[in-house]
């Protein structure tokens, strides 16, 4: 063994720790199965090595290796195409599909997090070379605690105000509160509406929040968290039975139409409130630049 020995194995180690930390299973159910959590351990440990391999080769003046991290960029690229291609593919057998906007955002998510590991290995196996142990695993502490608040995100319950409403008819026509949601015809599936529905209002906390909100994808998200966490009271082939969110065109509020198979306010209220705002649905019109 030799100088970097330990080093390298330290960073390395931490690096995959670190992916293993970042790769949860919540109530959104991603990733699943073993399977695809072999595939992502598996990338997290080849993104600590690279990471931490780039320090001794830079000391051993060897930059011809440190050139891999370019190669690694574009096969962690390809990351993000496997995912967004498999959860779209995945997503058309959904009772309540995610949404394209949704199956990017986790696509990139995915990519970035082996981009953290990279830091990360890199980080703690250069601390670790030039000075101790201890402030390697120093730097490994403050590098987790960057990843922990680079995961958390924006919460829905941000910048809403969520407040549960009675579903009502004005004839064939459903309404939350007083936002038009659809038509529904056959006094059957009225009276089904009004036994398993549950509606919500979500009011933006500012007018920027109006254009994030009005986004179709961020719409999809919440009915998909809801529909995941709470059950679907539907089957294929049945329309009028579909979750759906209408805009109020006046103040910018949405009505939340769903068909809860556990009729739970309180929860369904918690879930919206922790839906990710989506990166790609974030707008504000009256920032400047």
């Amino acid at each position: 063994m030799n100088e970097y020995t330990y080093p390298i194995i330290t960073g390395i180690v931490i690096g995959t720790i670190l992916r293993m930390y970042m790769m949860r299973t919540d109530y959104r159910q991603y990733p699943t199965y073993l399977h695809g959590k072999i595939i992502h351990l598996s990338l997290g440990f080849i993104a600590a090595s690279l990471g931490t391999i780039a320090i001794p080769s830079i000391m051993e003046k060897e930059f011809t290796a440190v050139t891999f991290l370019t190669l690694a960029a574009s096969q962690f690229r390809e990351v993000r195409n496997m995912e967004r291609n498999t959860l779209t593919e995945v997503d058309a057998y959904e009772l309540v599909p995610r949404g394209n906007t949704y199956i990017e955002g986790i696509a990139v998510a995915f990519e970035s997090r082996n981009y953290l590991v990279i830091f990360t290995s890199f980080v703690v196996t250069l601390c670790y070379l030039s000075l101790n142990i201890w402030v390697g695993l120093g730097a490994a502490v403050v590098c987790f605690l960057i990843a922990k608040f680079l995961m958390s995100g924006s919460k829905l319950g941000d910048i809403v105000t969520i407040e549960k409403r009675d579903l009502s008819f004005d004839g064939a026509g459903l309404y939350v509160d007083n936002i038009y949601i659809m038509n529904i015809g056959l006094p059957e599936r009225q009276e089904e509406i009004l036994k398993y529905g549950m509606g919500f209002i979500l009011t933006p906390k500012s007018f920027s929040v109006r254009s994030t909100i009005a986004n179709l994808g961020q719409r999809q998200a919440i009915l998909h968290d809801v529909s995941v966490e709470l059950g679907v009271f539907r089957d294929s082939g049945t329309p009028a039975l579909v979750p759906l969110i209408k805009r109020d065109l006046n103040d910018g509020r949405i009505g939340v139409f769903i068909l809860p198979q556990e009729n739970d306010p309180v929860r369904a209220e918690q879930v919206i409130s922790n839906v990710p705002v989506l990166e790609n649905a974030i707008q504000k019109p009256r920032e400047k630049e």
